[in-house]
């Protein structure tokens, strides 16, 4: 199945607000540490229901902020979702962004990353529309050393590239965007429940279920544009 089939499902069956609400827990620590400045340029890669790109613009005053999603169910929901002319969304490739070179600020991607098709093109784009030093926070949950999200491929049809902390940080470097920070945000709001309420439909102990939100969370890459 295509990326665009895939999450056309979702956003029908309302799974992008889903997403919205269990993304939030770590999203928001990353957001927090975005440079952006009052009348940056923001791209959402991968934007889903449109959340971070809102976020930003209400917390910080992006001045610009755009999604892009795979998904034209996605965009037009997330489209929905705000009436701020700032705002704006597109269905895009993320072997083909439609922006110009240097044009953007900081890009932002939350959970999506690791569908694209090319992984390593789509840095190498990524660094392409960036503006020197603009950012690139990419933030993932699906890692090689979360052993716990490993079986999510199982679950979609569309194929994920699962990289490890070190991959990630040489594919950025090979596309010429420096790694500023590299780091694991847990998730604190999950609530875990006492031990002898295991094992659970989903967990086989609090050990597991602790070391996948307190422990893993959260993959966070950053690279700078050179």
């Amino acid at each position: 199945m295509s990326v665009r089939a895939e999450f056309d499902a979702w956003a029908a069956d309302g799974r992008d607000r889903g997403m919205e609400e269990r993304h939030w827990h770590t999203a928001k620590h990353a957001l927090a540490r975005m440079p952006v400045e009052p009348g940056d340029t923001v791209l959402d890669l991968g934007c889903g229901s449109g959340y971070a790109g809102r976020a930003l613009r209400d917390t910080k005053d992006a001045g610009r902020v755009y999604g892009l999603d795979g998904a034209p169910a996605m965009v037009r929901n997330a489209q929905a979702y705000t009436e701020d002319p700032n705002v704006g969304y597109v269905v895009g490739d993320f072997d083909a962004l439609p922006f110009a070179d240097d044009s953007v600020d900081h890009v932002w991607s939350m959970e999506a990353f690791y569908y694209a098709r090319d992984p390593v093109h789509t840095l190498e784009e990524v660094e392409r529309i960036l503006r020197p030093g603009g950012t690139f926070y990419c933030a993932v949950n699906y890692y090689e050393e979360n052993v716990h999200s490993h079986e999510w491929q199982e679950r979609i049809d569309v194929e994920m590239t699962r990289w490890s902390k070190s991959e990630y940080r040489e594919a950025f470097r090979e596309a010429s965007l420096a790694v500023a920070e590299q780091d694991s945000i847990p998730d604190r709001e999950i609530d875990i429940p006492p031990a002898e309420s295991f094992p659970t439909d989903d967990w086989d102990s609090r050990e597991e279920m602790f070391e996948r939100y307190r422990t893993h969370g959260t993959l966070l890459t950053v690279g700078v544009s050179r």
